[in-house]
């Protein structure tokens, strides 16, 4: 069992601790599925005000659904749809304030007002992207992808497969 401190006095110690936590939880392990699972258990555990956390994989040239927690979600997204379409298809993190403002959002959870989704890419090859969803408009901000970004910079050489 793994049993983390996780500071939450500034959002610079949160993904701090965080990247500590998601490198002891990831060392050593070479599944990408249960990484990404316990990663997804990790973020949803200690980000305040999610409904949302997960992974789409690239597979086939698609993005398909990887582990997460929340709602049922969609299964497969093109390449270039929604925001994680997006991320995927710039390899650029997407911060939206309002998904609803978003042209072309994939409503998979109508509770869902903001979203932040990163990119995975390990040796210039994108794996994945890993999604975030909050029912609060605006919930994420650039501190929180900048340490997202960081996240899976550790993340994506562990799932690389």
């Amino acid at each position: 069992m793994y049993d983390f401190t996780i500071s939450a006095e500034s959002k610079a110690e949160l993904y701090r601790d965080l990247h500590a936590a998601l490198d002891a939880l990831t060392a050593g392990e070479g599944d990408a599925i249960a990484n990404m699972a316990n990663v997804a258990a990790l973020i949803w555990q200690y980000l305040p005000d999610l409904n949302w956390a997960g992974f789409y994989r690239l597979v086939e040239g698609e993005l398909v659904v990887g582990p997460f927690l929340g709602k049922p979600a969609c299964i497969r997204i093109a390449i270039g749809d929604g925001v994680c379409g997006t991320a995927a298809a710039t390899r650029q993190t997407q911060l939206v304030e309002d998904v609803h403002a978003f042209p072309g959002h994939i409503a998979c959870d109508a509770a869902s007002r903001s979203e932040l989704v990163v990119p995975i890419v390990h040796d210039g090859r994108l794996i994945g992207v890993l999604d975030l969803d909050s029912p609060t408009p605006a919930r994420f901000d650039a501190a929180d992808a900048a340490g997202c970004e960081a996240l899976m910079a550790v993340l994506a050489a562990r799932i690389a497969g």
